[in-house]
Protein backbone atom coordinates (compact mmCIF):
# COMPACT_ATOMS: atom_id res chain seq x y z
CA UNK A 1 0.00 0.00 0.00
CA UNK A 2 1.27 3.71 -0.85
CA UNK A 3 1.61 6.00 1.55
CA UNK A 4 -1.31 8.63 0.19
CA UNK A 5 -3.40 5.35 0.24
CA UNK A 6 -2.49 4.89 4.07
CA UNK A 7 -3.03 8.42 4.62
CA UNK A 8 -6.71 7.87 3.13
CA UNK A 9 -7.25 5.00 5.34
CA UNK A 10 -6.38 6.40 8.33
CA UNK A 11 -8.47 9.46 7.28
CA UNK A 12 -11.61 7.61 7.06
CA UNK A 13 -10.87 5.66 10.66
CA UNK A 14 -9.85 8.49 12.38
CA UNK A 15 -10.68 12.17 11.06
CA UNK A 16 -14.16 12.30 12.54
CA UNK A 17 -12.76 11.07 15.74
CA UNK A 18 -10.19 13.49 16.07
CA UNK A 19 -12.49 16.94 14.94
CA UNK A 20 -14.32 15.86 17.98
CA UNK A 21 -11.78 15.71 20.06
CA UNK A 22 -10.51 18.93 19.26
CA UNK A 23 -13.49 20.96 19.26
CA UNK A 24 -13.54 20.05 22.92
CA UNK A 25 -10.32 21.24 23.38
CA UNK A 26 -10.53 24.50 21.02
CA UNK A 27 -14.34 25.38 21.41
CA UNK A 28 -15.00 26.05 18.04
CA UNK A 29 -15.89 23.58 15.01
CA UNK A 30 -14.33 25.37 12.13
CA UNK A 31 -10.97 25.55 14.09
CA UNK A 32 -11.40 21.46 15.39
CA UNK A 33 -11.99 21.25 11.32
CA UNK A 34 -8.78 23.03 10.51
CA UNK A 35 -6.06 21.67 12.71
CA UNK A 36 -7.34 18.61 11.88
CA UNK A 37 -6.93 18.94 8.23
CA UNK A 38 -3.96 20.46 8.54
CA UNK A 39 -2.33 18.03 10.45
CA UNK A 40 -3.38 15.25 7.16
CA UNK A 41 -1.93 18.07 5.14
CA UNK A 42 1.05 17.92 7.05
CA UNK A 43 0.88 13.80 6.63
CA UNK A 44 0.52 13.87 2.91
CA UNK A 45 3.79 16.37 2.45
CA UNK A 46 6.22 12.83 3.79
CA UNK A 47 3.84 9.89 3.10
CA UNK A 48 6.95 7.66 3.48
CA UNK A 49 7.68 8.87 6.74
CA UNK A 50 3.79 8.99 7.73
CA UNK A 51 3.98 5.30 7.38
CA UNK A 52 6.64 4.53 9.89
CA UNK A 53 4.78 6.60 12.41
CA UNK A 54 4.40 3.54 15.35
CA UNK A 55 0.47 5.12 15.85
CA UNK A 56 -0.38 7.41 12.90
CA UNK A 57 -3.74 8.71 14.73
CA UNK A 58 -1.70 9.94 18.01
CA UNK A 59 0.54 11.58 15.65
CA UNK A 60 -1.94 13.35 13.83
CA UNK A 61 -3.23 14.10 17.24
CA UNK A 62 -0.66 15.70 18.07
CA UNK A 63 0.41 17.77 15.67
CA UNK A 64 -3.60 18.97 15.60
CA UNK A 65 -3.18 19.94 18.96
CA UNK A 66 -0.12 22.10 18.15
CA UNK A 67 -1.80 24.16 14.72
CA UNK A 68 -4.63 24.39 17.24
CA UNK A 69 -2.37 26.00 19.97
CA UNK A 70 -0.60 28.24 17.59
CA UNK A 71 -3.55 29.38 16.10
CA UNK A 72 -4.94 30.52 19.65
CA UNK A 73 -1.95 32.01 20.44
CA UNK A 74 -2.32 34.22 16.88
CA UNK A 75 -5.76 34.51 17.42
CA UNK A 76 -4.98 36.23 21.07
CA UNK A 77 -3.08 38.80 19.43
CA UNK A 78 -5.62 39.30 16.55
CA UNK A 79 -7.99 39.94 19.68
CA UNK A 80 -5.92 42.81 21.21
CA UNK A 81 -5.14 44.20 17.81
CA UNK A 82 -9.32 44.44 17.42
CA UNK A 83 -9.79 45.51 21.34
CA UNK A 84 -7.14 48.24 20.54
CA UNK A 85 -9.41 49.57 17.98
CA UNK A 86 -7.22 49.13 14.65
CA UNK A 87 -9.22 45.99 13.48
CA UNK A 88 -12.80 45.94 13.04
CA UNK A 89 -13.94 42.73 14.76
CA UNK A 90 -15.88 40.20 12.60
CA UNK A 91 -18.17 37.64 14.08
CA UNK A 92 -17.87 33.81 13.98
CA UNK A 93 -20.30 31.42 13.22
CA UNK A 94 -20.63 27.53 14.59
CA UNK A 95 -22.97 25.02 14.17
CA UNK A 96 -26.52 24.20 15.85
CA UNK A 97 -25.45 22.70 19.21
CA UNK A 98 -27.64 21.24 22.06
CA UNK A 99 -27.65 23.00 25.08
CA UNK A 100 -25.55 20.25 27.05
CA UNK A 101 -22.90 19.90 24.30
CA UNK A 102 -22.70 23.93 24.66
CA UNK A 103 -22.60 23.67 28.72
CA UNK A 104 -20.00 21.24 28.41
CA UNK A 105 -18.09 22.73 26.23
CA UNK A 106 -18.24 26.36 27.89
CA UNK A 107 -17.37 24.47 31.20
CA UNK A 108 -14.38 22.79 29.46
CA UNK A 109 -13.04 26.13 27.99
CA UNK A 110 -13.22 27.37 32.00
CA UNK A 111 -10.59 24.35 32.57
CA UNK A 112 -6.74 25.68 32.47
CA UNK A 113 -5.32 24.70 29.02
CA UNK A 114 -3.55 21.79 30.23
CA UNK A 115 -6.50 20.36 32.66
CA UNK A 116 -8.87 20.60 29.55
CA UNK A 117 -6.52 18.91 27.19
CA UNK A 118 -6.17 15.81 29.81
CA UNK A 119 -9.95 15.65 30.48
CA UNK A 120 -10.53 15.87 26.50
CA UNK A 121 -8.28 12.98 25.62
CA UNK A 122 -8.93 10.44 28.08
CA UNK A 123 -12.79 11.38 28.20
CA UNK A 124 -13.67 12.33 24.85
CA UNK A 125 -11.02 10.60 23.16
CA UNK A 126 -10.85 8.03 24.86
CA UNK A 127 -7.00 7.44 25.50
CA UNK A 128 -5.49 5.38 28.55
CA UNK A 129 -3.99 7.45 30.84
CA UNK A 130 -0.15 6.09 28.99
CA UNK A 131 -1.41 7.41 25.61
CA UNK A 132 -2.81 11.01 27.22
CA UNK A 133 0.67 11.32 28.65
CA UNK A 134 2.33 10.01 25.47
CA UNK A 135 0.64 12.26 23.84
CA UNK A 136 0.89 15.72 26.21
CA UNK A 137 4.05 14.96 26.74
CA UNK A 138 3.52 14.51 30.92
CA UNK A 139 3.92 11.86 33.33
CA UNK A 140 0.79 9.28 33.78
CA UNK A 141 0.55 10.87 37.11
CA UNK A 142 0.19 13.95 36.22
CA UNK A 143 -2.61 13.33 34.19
CA UNK A 144 -4.26 11.62 36.79
CA UNK A 145 -4.05 14.60 39.03
CA UNK A 146 -5.20 16.77 35.78
CA UNK A 147 -7.88 14.18 35.25
CA UNK A 148 -9.21 14.26 39.32
CA UNK A 149 -8.97 18.23 39.09
CA UNK A 150 -10.56 18.48 35.65
CA UNK A 151 -13.65 16.31 37.13
CA UNK A 152 -13.81 18.20 40.38
CA UNK A 153 -14.17 21.47 38.43
CA UNK A 154 -16.45 20.39 35.38
CA UNK A 155 -18.70 19.08 38.48
CA UNK A 156 -18.66 22.56 39.69
CA UNK A 157 -19.36 24.15 36.56
CA UNK A 158 -21.77 22.75 35.18
CA UNK A 159 -23.49 22.95 38.75
CA UNK A 160 -26.87 20.66 38.01
CA UNK A 161 -28.50 18.84 40.15
CA UNK A 162 -26.60 14.86 39.33
CA UNK A 163 -23.74 16.83 37.44
CA UNK A 164 -20.93 15.40 39.79
CA UNK A 165 -22.76 12.17 39.17
CA UNK A 166 -22.08 12.14 35.55
CA UNK A 167 -18.80 13.88 35.75
CA UNK A 168 -16.92 11.74 38.18
CA UNK A 169 -18.98 8.71 38.13
CA UNK A 170 -19.05 8.83 41.65
CA UNK A 171 -23.24 9.51 43.25
CA UNK A 172 -23.70 12.31 45.73
CA UNK A 173 -24.31 10.50 49.30
CA UNK A 174 -27.55 12.84 50.42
Amino acid sequence: MDGQQAIRDVYAASAARLVAQLFAVTADYAEAQDAVQEAFVRALARPGRFRQVDNPEAWLRTVALNVARSRFRRRIRLDRLIRSGRLAGAERDGPELSPDHVALVAALQRLPRATRETVVLHHIGDLPVAEVAAALGCSVGAVKTRLVRGRQALAGHLAEPGAEQFVTGRSNPH
